[in-house]
């Protein structure tokens, strides 16, 4: 029997290599939970984009899917105090932190073995702050964080081959709209 991983995505492109690079060894569910991407459209767009990975790949049977609501308020509420943040700065940290916070609670609460994010394999996402936070909230959730850089090894160029094959949209952008100085 393999053990239970709850696998926090970002977006469908870099799921589709760490699915690839974990099914053998884990029990998937997959999980969207990203309160900093705007506008909703494009929260949608996102999330719906994973099906269609899922059914090309022809992971269907092979991975779960948890689901949760949309919360853009938890981000700007975060984020409002460091809107004078750069980008890869104290803002991108606290969107990181919520996000794997949240994946640890969910997967303590569903009893899983282990919990990780794919956010690590893009080029432009520290993994030594990312498994820190990941450390961090496992501790406070008492569930096992799955230390990763999944950029490694080929793993970026592995997604983005993955992400012409199967066609998938590609966003240009992290998720958050770089607003918060208009808030002044």
């Amino acid at each position: 029997m393999k053990p239970d991983l709850l696998l926090h995505y970002c977006c469908a492109p870099c799921a589709g290599h760490v699915i690839e690079l974990l099914l053998d060894s884990y029990d998937l569910t997959l999980f969207f939970y990203n309160p900093n991407i705007e506008p909703f459209e494009e929260y949608i767009k996102r999330k719906n984009e994973l099906s269609k990975l899922i059914k090309q790949a022809s992971y269907d049977s092979d991975v779960k899917i948890l689901d949760c609501e949309y919360d853009n308020a938890v981000f700007i509420n975060a984020a409002l105090s460091l809107r004078k943040e750069p980008e890869g700065g104290l803002r991108c940290r606290e969107c990181f932190k919520i996000r794997l916070s949240e994946t640890a609670k969910r997967a303590a609460e569903g009893e899983y073995d282990y919990f990780t994010t794919t956010l690590s394999v893009s080029p432009h996402k520290d993994a030594k702050i990312l498994n820190e936070l990941g450390l961090q909230a496992g501790r406070e959730y008492d569930i096992k964080y799955f230390v990763s850089d999944f950029k490694k090894n080929g793993g970026y160029n592995r997604s983005v081959e993955l992400s012409k094959e199967y066609e998938l949209y590609r966003q240009n952008y992290c998720g958050c709209i770089s607003r918060y100085s208009e808030l002044d």
